[in-house]
């Protein structure tokens, strides 16, 4: 394979694995504040259990997304130059953001939230759990902002010509607020929070299947399945609305999403099928007319652009973008049903006796990471052949001096590292689940047992 196809295939497989445990550790985050928030206002001990186990997966998540980012810095450096050179002043003023606003103010609370149970004030404690989530916000924010410019630019001008072109910033606030990066925040946030919900849901299914640690998994259920509710009921709003912008800003991705080729009033929304990019068809469709139209414009009789108005240089691989797109929205789909009806029965007391639905809810941890897989994938692979939408292509973004071998020896090792520590996290993460809450969690001691605390009244 050439340079760049290898190039491709490394950054791919980087960030993929690297993107496993930043929504985690956000969605958790979340979780842990209003466990923590729960015992402060009613004092059950239940809640302060439930956020002191869960502090200990945070940590892990978070040391393995820490671990993994890095690499991709150097990436843009060594592989992508010529990029990292066009893209530095708009990069370099979103990352070092994120490192003043989210980097250090998680770093600063990091120590309180996860050893400073017992040496400080309750108030404190939970003060900097919403630290350590805030700063994990601020993380996402700054993310998505920088690649949000890459498909939407926005308050820049191009500096110097051929390889020494640049873009440099004109309008600092119109980078941060591009065409696309409140919609696709929105969405990334929400599937960070599913994210985290449905492994609290996964584990806690788990518990009441083995029947083990039960209060524990009904306290801990109660949260997961409202914040799981709450986040893929957003997911759905945020996801249209993101579409909605893509089809405004970037027309040659809606179509490759919905395999659309011919530009044409009451556009079909299409549930599944297959792509065939040399015959321009969409094949083994099942498709509900006008839908598209509807959604996108607020009328049915509304046209749609489809792909044979963009050059076919110029196309995104159709099939690809379009098998990732569907695959998130049917995941999309089955968490908020699987959500739904876990809560009904749970509400109902009658989870404990569905043994298929607790099943589901085990495996649901895979749901909200294979979606947000898929759908960076899809916008990623949609945004192609530019890697900055409209003013570079990927193909001219590569390191002058970079060889195949060298990027293939990188990619060899990196797999074999990345596969070592999966291995770790998945240990580690098993040992402690399998171990479970600690029974001494239920007694503060320290500074918290010093504070007052309310009487907890009513059962877990």
């Amino acid at each position: 394979m050439d340079v760049l196809t290898l190039s491709r295939i490394q950054f791919a497989a980087t960030i993929s694995f690297h993107y496993i445990y930043p929504p985690l550790s956000i969605g958790l985050g979340v979780m842990l504040v209003i466990f923590e928030a729960l015992w402060l206002r009613t004092g059950n001990p239940l809640y302060h259990q439930a956020a002191r186990f869960w502090t200990r997966v945070f940590a892990l998540t978070f040391a393995l997304g820490v671990a993994t980012g890095i690499v991709m810095e150097f990436e843009f450096g060594t592989n992508w130059a010529t990029y990292s050179r066009f893209v530095g002043d708009v990069f370099g003023s979103a990352l070092a953001a994120e490192g003043i606003f989210a980097f250090f103010l998680e770093s600063g609370f990091l120590a309180i939230l996860l050893f400073g149970w017992d040496k400080v004030g309750r108030t404190l404690h939970w003060f900097s759990t919403c630290m350590v989530c805030l700063g994990a916000h601020f993380s996402a924010i700054w993310i998505v902002v920088a690649n949000s410019w890459m498909q939407t630019p926005a308050g820049y001008h191009i500096v110097g010509e051929g390889l020494r072109a640049r873009a440099e910033i004109t309008d600092f606030w119109a980078m941060v607020f591009n065409p696309s990066s409140m919609d696709r925040l929105f969405h990334t946030v929400c599937g960070a929070w599913q994210q985290g919900a449905f492994l609290v849901l996964s584990v806690s299914a788990w518990y009441l299947l083995r029947r083990r640690h039960l209060d524990f998994a009904r306290v801990s259920m109660r949260v997961a399945f409202a914040v799981a509710v709450v986040a893929s009921v957003l997911q759905l709003v945020s996801g249209h609305d993101s579409a909605a912008g893509v089809a405004k800003n970037q027309p040659a991705k809606l179509a490759a999403f919905e395999g659309l080729f011919e530009t044409a009033p009451r556009a079909p929304l299409t549930l599944w099928g297959w792509v065939d990019e040399q015959g321009e068809t969409l094949r083994g469709a099942v498709a509900i007319p006008g839908l598209l139209s509807w959604l996108v414009h607020g009328d049915a009789d509304q046209p749609v652009r489809g792909l044979r108005e963009t050059p076919p240089e110029d196309r995104p691989p159709v099939n690809s973008t379009f098998q990732f797109y569907h695959a998130m929205v049917a995941l999309g789909f089955g968490l908020i049903g699987l959500a739904a009806w876990g809560s009904v029965q749970f509400w109902r007391g009658t989870l404990p006796q569905q043994r298929v639905l607790l099943w589901l809810l085990v495996l649901s941890v895979l749901g909200p990471a294979v979606a947000n897989q898929c759908g960076w994938f899809a916008a990623e692979v949609g945004r192609q052949p530019w890697i900055v939408y409209g003013l570079l292509r990927t193909e001219n973004a590569l390191s002058a001096v970079v060889t195949a071998d060298t990027v293939l020896l990188s990619l060899v090792l990196f797999t074999v590292i990345y596969a070592l520590l999966f291995a770790v996290f998945v240990y580690l993460l098993n040992d402690k689940i399998s171990h479970g809450p600690d029974p001494a969690d239920l007694t503060p001691s320290g500074k918290l047992a010093a504070a007052t605390i309310p009487e907890a009244t009513g059962r877990p």
